[in-house]
């Protein structure tokens, strides 16, 4: 693989930018203007998975932008049993897009990693996030000069796993499909989404879900080091 491999294409979110870490700051800060009377371990543990089954939902084109930004914030408080209002409910998910990507944890070695890459390979971005908030995200976090190319679903008209998506990146990539591999965290918009589009995919699995013996996994960044 070292010696064919020539684009490496990383999703942003959960895989080298600490999305849950940077999300959780973003949120507390916004709890203690508005809510001081939840706690944020209560809040993030309701809303996380809220916001993992709306994001299904919005990769596979079954909720708009819109839908997205009020259905995980209206749940989470309908469980949480706490009122809030439409009104309320847009200030904080403005201010939650403000806030977020003024944090900026990345994952364990992600530097040490990108350093490593970047001198031997070209280094991409495929990311389903909103456009402007990553790239603020990757100029935050000073990592923005290690990818040649950056590759959002707005810009490209589709989402992970959709195959327009990896079509758009390497184009714009100039980049065949024998010549490239993607890393990221989800099982079907990253992995399967490359595997079904032709090309390579490595599953960054922190977490350690268990998955089929035939995906290729990594469980700490560091390991691109041995592989490529």
């Amino acid at each position: 693989m070292k010696n064919r491999i020539k684009h490496i294409f990383f999703d942003l979110d959960h895989t080298l930018w600490d999305f849950d870490k940077n999300s959780e700051l973003a949120f507390e800060r916004i709890l203690n203007n508005y809510f001081p009377n939840i706690k944020i371990h209560d809040f993030i543990e309701i809303y996380a998975p809220i916001n993992q089954s709306c994001w299904k939902l919005y990769q596979k084109d079954k909720i708009t932008h819109q839908e997205l930004r009020y259905k995980r914030l209206k749940d989470t408080f309908d469980i949480l049993e706490e009122e809030i209002t439409d009104k309320q409910i847009d200030v904080i998910s403005d201010e939650y897009i403000e806030f977020l990507p003024h944090f900026n944890h990345l994952f364990d070695n992600a530097i040490e990693v990108l350093n490593f890459l970047y001198e031997k390979y070209q280094l991409h971005i495929i990311t389903n996030g909103f456009a402007q908030v990553q790239y603020k995200k990757l100029n935050n976090s000073n990592i923005s000069h290690y990818f040649k190319t950056i590759t959002n679903s707005e810009l490209a008209g589709a989402k992970k796993p959709n195959p327009i998506i990896f079509e758009h990146a390497l184009n714009v990539a100039n980049a065949q499909k024998n010549e490239s591999i993607m890393i990221g965290d989800c099982l079907d918009a990253d992995v399967n989404g490359a595997l079904d589009f032709g090309i390579e995919a490595i599953f960054f699995n922190p977490n350690q879900i268990e998955v089929a013996q035939s995906i290729n996994q990594i469980i700490n960044l560091a390991e691109l080091k041995k592989l490529f």
